[in-house]
């Protein structure tokens, strides 16, 4: 387990502390121990002259009594002094204080070189350490013989010993003495740090609300005597005034802690509460934890405003009907919304990361590239209009790709929205052929008023002249050819007369399912004859229809009659009625299993005077004028070659042909509004 900081602390202190005595211990002893042997050097030297300054009489007159005499009074002189002897100049010992025999080795052991004064050898006897001092004895300065004396050291070590232990007692209880001190006075500075750190414990577990500097005796307002309870660090005990911005005290400058805390130095009250380092840091740490849970409080309230806006805009985006997809400079996707995702069939998250080779196919998909490079190179926004076919259908979207720049301008992506202007294509075409009908038939309504009269006189003066000839004749069979054509011009004039004239409709309730059901009665026998079947399929439950019940017969009578054309013989007409609850329409199907319709010619079946059909077997007239009489009626009429799979899947049949759909509004009860924009009274009335 690792230490503490208060453990650190003490152990710190301790280790210095010991380290310390330690140091002083042995320098103590080193300088004593040496002390105490120069001494015993300089009184054992002062010894030996001293006894070779007396021995020198005596060894001149070789009285070896009063020799033996100095010798024995030197050794008693002191209980360290282990023996003493004097030798002559050949160095023969001539009295010694040794009574069990003088050692022979010892006499050799410390010799004195020529002028030399003094020698001093350390000795080991076997039993005790010695240090032999050897000293000339000079007379008239020349050397008569040699005092050697010497002195045990052990007075020495228990000296040093006695004071080594004085000097390890004292250092011991200084060194306890200074760390119980410094126990003393680092409690209160690990108790404040230890308190810091459960402060960042707490604040780490997310409570902004812990508080570690102590509280203040008297505070800023009780100081300065100020009653300005508006001021932020009125009545707050936990923080100080200095740390807090917008005081009002006249000493505060304006603005942060940055800014003021200059100025607040000077203040009286900084300077008598203001507290050491660590009061400072738990100051400083209070004044943290406030700014940060302000900052948290903002930065929450702001996240929470962002995350209600983000949700707000993701439900914008996924309720919008248009395709929306964001995609960076490497035409990687982003982000899409929930019809871009439907338009691709995969879900956001299957859809971000990838790129347009993995959503299309290999030519799109190169296609749209070079687009989005193009873009992202000039910054210029495209606008296109595509055509897709998608389950089957051929829908119209109209394409806008925006580049999308950060805030220093540059390009980082590409917005793309594209809208399904299908519908919108259709109204256009709609209202394209409503356009030519209009022109058409104002040109047909005085052409077929100009060729009707003659045309009247060339078919009279025919039949009056064939009452005149006897049949079988060739005049006779000329001119029956020229009553037949005249005839079909008669009709073609009848049609133009019908497609230009705006008669007058005749409203009423028309229900659609008995409606076609007289027509195909009508016409079911004659399309018998070429083994043509007629395939009913009524819907139920389909509300009734507001308008002309007999137009709307000549629409399915041509309709059905244009579908026996493209069957020739042996085929089958499907006629199927139903209603749409999502759109509210009802609608009707005539298909068929004809040869179909070319799709270049498809999109002119609808004009004036336009078929396929040969010369005398049409007059292009038939889908226009039922195109008109279904817009009279605010419903509208497309025609699919072959026919879609959703419609094949509707009227249950696999058509080969053609098949027309048409959708009219269902009949809008008195009262209400008409969804064409009239009510019924007054489309009635009208």
């Amino acid at each position: 387990m690792k230490l503490g900081f208060r453990g650190k602390i003490y152990l710190g202190i301790f280790f210095l502390l010991l380290v310390f005595g330690v140091v002083i211990f042995f320098v103590v002893s080193w300088i004593t121990r040496g002390a105490l042997l120069e001494e015993n050097r300089r009184r054992g030297a002062s010894i030996a002259v001293n006894l070779a300054a007396r021995v020198a009489e005596p060894l001149l007159a070789a009285d070896f009594l009063r020799m033996k005499n100095l010798v024995d009074e030197t050794v008693l002189l002191s209980d360290d002094i282990y023996y003493a002897f004097v030798m002559d100049r050949d160095g023969r010992v001539l009295v010694h204080t040794f009574s069990d025999g003088f050692p022979v080795e010892l006499k050799n052991a410390n010799r004195l070189k020529p002028g030399e004064k003094i020698s001093v050898r350390l000795l080991d006897t076997g039993k005790v350490m010695v240090n032999d001092y050897a000293v000339p004895v000079l007379i008239g300065g020349d050397r008569f013989g040699t005092v050697r004396i010497g002195l045990l050291r052990i007075r020495i070590e228990q000296a040093t010993d006695r004071l080594l232990l004085s000097v390890f007692l004292a250092t011991a209880f200084i060194v306890i003495l200074a760390a119980f001190v410094g126990a003393m006075l680092a409690r209160p500075v690990t108790r404040r740090i230890r308190i810091l750190r459960d402060s960042t414990e707490q604040v780490l577990r997310g409570n902004l609300d812990v508080h570690t500097a102590p509280l203040l005796k008297k505070n800023c307002w009780q100081i300065m005597n100020c009653h300005n309870e508006d001021c932020p660090a009125h009545g707050d005990l936990r923080h100080r005034c200095w740390y807090l911005a917008g005081t009002m005290c006249p000493y505060c400058v304006e603005g942060d802690y940055a800014r003021k805390i200059s100025s607040c130095q000077k203040c009286p009250v900084y300077r008598r509460c203001s507290g050491d380092e660590i009061q400072s840091l738990a100051e400083s740490f209070d004044s943290m934890t406030l700014s940060l849970k302000t900052n948290l409080t903002e930065l929450q309230e702001a996240q929470k405003r962002l995350q209600e806006q983000g949700q707000l805009l993701r439900i914008i985006l996924d309720a919008t009907p248009d395709f929306v997809c964001l995609q960076d400079r490497d035409s990687v996707y982003l982000a899409a919304n929930r019809a871009f995702c439907r338009l691709v069939g995969r879900s956001e998250k299957e859809i971000i990361g990838l790129t347009c080779r993995d959503l299309y196919s290999p030519r799109l998909a190169e296609k749209f590239a070079a687009e989005d490079r193009e873009i992202i190179r000039t910054g210029k926004t495209l606008v296109k209009e595509n055509r897709i076919r998608r389950n089957g259908e051929l829908r119209w979207l109209h394409v806008m790709k925006i580049p999308v720049r950060n805030a220093e301008g540059r390009i980082i992506g590409l917005l793309c929205s594209s809208r399904d202007i299908t519908e919108f294509k259709r109204v256009q075409q709609q209202l394209v052929q409503a356009q030519k009908m209009e022109t058409v038939g104002q040109l047909t309504a005085g052409i077929a008023h100009e060729i009707n009269t003659p045309l009247g006189i060339i078919l009279g003066y025919a039949q009056l002249l064939l009452e005149d000839l006897q049949p079988g004749s060739q005049m006779h069979a000329d001119l029956e050819i020229i009553e037949r054509q005249a005839k079909v011009c008669r009709r073609i004039v009848a049609d133009l007369l019908a497609f230009s004239r705006h008669t007058e409709s005749r409203t009423g309730l028309v229900d659609i399912n008995q409606a076609v059901e007289e027509v195909v009665t009508v016409l079911e026998h004659t399309f018998g004859l070429d083994r043509i079947t007629i395939r009913r399929d009524y819907g139920e439950e389909i509300p009734p229809l507001r308008g002309d019940r007999e137009k709307i017969k000549q629409v399915f009578i041509n309709l059905l009659n244009n579908a026996r054309d493209a069957i020739g013989k042996d085929g089958t007409i499907t006629v199927a009625t139903r209603f749409d609850p999502e759109t509210g329409r009802v609608c009707a199907f005539v298909a068929d299993t004809g040869g179909g319709i070319a799709p270049e010619n498809l999109d002119r079946i609808f004009d004036p005077f336009y078929t396929t059909k040969p010369v005398d077997k049409g007059t292009g007239l038939g889908l226009s004028v039922s195109f008109g009489i279904i817009k009279e009626h605010g419903g509208t009429i497309e025609a699919e070659s072959p026919p879609s799979r959703a419609t094949r899947k509707t009227i249950g049949v696999e058509a080969t042909g053609t098949a027309f759909i048409l959708h009219f509004p269902p009949a809008v009860p008195e009262g209400q509004d008409d969804p064409r924009g009239q009510s019924a009274v007054d489309r009635r009335d009208a």
